[in-house]
């Protein structure tokens, strides 16, 4: 029966394009970094973090009887692709793989991955957020030591706030009275984009009102509950689409040319980010010199029951095909586990650290954004949703869960075509039917 899973699952649950050719024999070929001690053990290393190259020449220089060699396989799906086709063919895999929370349980399942409690994760739990080891987590299984994330906060543009007398929302009630008032007031823009394409983001609205979409252990791999149509989840798209239907908010699909320049002109008084958002928005052309941006807490459902939610977050995880585990797990452990490291991640690729070392160090909680007019943003913002955030369960086919809700998404957003309530129930037949077809048993 699991040959069967593992069948439908190489191509539907991990990549959305399809498995293209890999050559076989060791990924350490290709390196991209010099190797300082070459009679050094060799860990082969997929990575795509910005200035990542500065990262690995710092571990390669401070380690003398381990060195990585680093290659970039192409960023997620891409990279994904190239690992799923290595383990159909049993070779081509690096020993280190940078991997995306949510694609975990996909290679999990597949065998893809090393437990890594044999290698002393468990020693190192203690320097991550509660919320991200539960992220790499299994039930007792680890299988990838945590990197960066995205707690969720709102930035926005105080300039325009200002401009029309609004307050900043602190409730998703509020939010819906300042779009109107922005509306009303004949602002030239929106308060805010709802994206049909959100995925991972449109899930983190969804969990902060409650859903638990999987319940999934990998000790009992062929078993999964599957709840993604529960009331919280109704009436957090219901929600939505008033506002995306009355004009109040936009249905633009992130990460387009249209909406970068869309995110800095001013046409959005509002952006819902993670903790990488800002990095995003200082690395976009076209800024508006003018503007003023600063950050608060995501909106609550309750304030006085805040619900913290995460949207994104890396990890390293050590492959099946590494030669030598134990050297790949103390890489992963330990490559990003230096104040100097996390430094260069900080300031030259705008991660947001999962080691509590450098995000509870001084540095971290009192810095100063100058984009943000000095705001301490972490401090003031970022820093309570990353120790609030407890942590998600992924299935074994999530970048299919998250086709399926964007087809369900743009159906109510932006087709119209059916209700939140319809669209939530057709997704939830949807994902039980496909996980049937692929050979779990439904626990729900």
């Amino acid at each position: 029966m699991k040959s069967k899973v593992l069948a439908g699952l190489g191509v539907a649950a991990v990549a959305t394009a399809a498995l293209t050719g890999c050559s076989g024999g060791s990924a350490a070929e290709s390196c991209t970094n010099e190797i300082l001690n070459p009679d050094a053990t060799q860990v082969s290393v997929w990575a795509w973090y910005p200035a990542f190259d500065q990262v690995v020449d710092l571990f390669n220089e401070t380690h003398d009887d381990v060195q990585v060699c680093w290659t970039n396989a192409g960023q997620g799906n891409d990279e994904y692709t190239k690992f799923s086709t290595a383990l159909e063919s049993g070779s081509g895999a690096p020993d280190v793989i940078m991997l995306e929370s949510e694609v975990l349980a996909s290679f999990t399942i597949r065998d893809g991955l090393v437990d890594l409690t044999e290698y002393g994760a468990n020693d190192v739990k203690s320097d991550y957020t509660a919320g991200s080891w539960k992220d790499v987590s299994s039930g007792s299984a680890v299988y990838a030591i945590p990197v960066d994330g995205g707690p969720m906060g709102m930035l926005y543009r105080q300039d325009i706030l200002d401009e029309y007398g609004i307050e900043v929302p602190t409730t998703w009630d509020e939010f819906a009275d300042a779009a109107q008032k922005l509306q009303d007031a004949g602002a030239p823009g929106v308060f805010a984009d709802f994206p049909p394409n959100g995925r991972a983001y449109t899930q983190a609205l969804f969990a902060q009102a409650g859903n638990v979409p999987f319940t999934y252990d990998s000790a009992n791999p062929l078993e999964i509950g599957i709840d993604v149509n529960d009331a919280g989840s109704k009436d957090v798209l219901a929600y939505w689409n008033d506002l995306t239907s009355s004009g109040l908010v936009a249905t633009d699909e992130a990460f387009t040319a249209d909406y970068n320049t869309m995110l800095v002109d001013g046409t959005y008084a509002i952006y819902i980010a993670a903790a990488w958002g800002p990095g995003y928005l200082k690395g976009l052309e076209g800024t508006d010199d003018t503007a003023e941006w600063r950050a608060a807490p995501v909106p609550q459902w309750d304030v006085d029951n805040p619900v913290q939610i995460n949207w994104g977050g890396s990890t390293f995880a050590v492959t099946s095909q590494a030669d030598d585990p134990e050297a790949a797990a103390l890489v992963a452990k330990e490559i990003f586990g230096t104040e100097d490291a996390w430094k260069i991640g900080v300031e030259e690729a705008s991660l947001w650290p999962q080691w509590l070392p450098i995000l509870e160090s001084d540095y971290f909680v009192e810095r100063e954004d100058p984009f943000f007019g000095g705001q301490q943003i972490n401090k003031d913002v970022f820093l309570e949703a990353a120790a609030g955030y407890p942590g998600f369960t992924f299935s074994p086919f999530q970048n299919y869960a998250y086709d399926q809700l964007q087809e369900e998404v743009t159906a109510v957003v932006v087709d119209g075509s059916k209700d939140a309530s319809t669209a939530l129930d057709d997704l939830q037949a949807t994902l039980e039917q496909y996980a049937t077809d692929q050979g779990f048993e439904l626990t729900n």
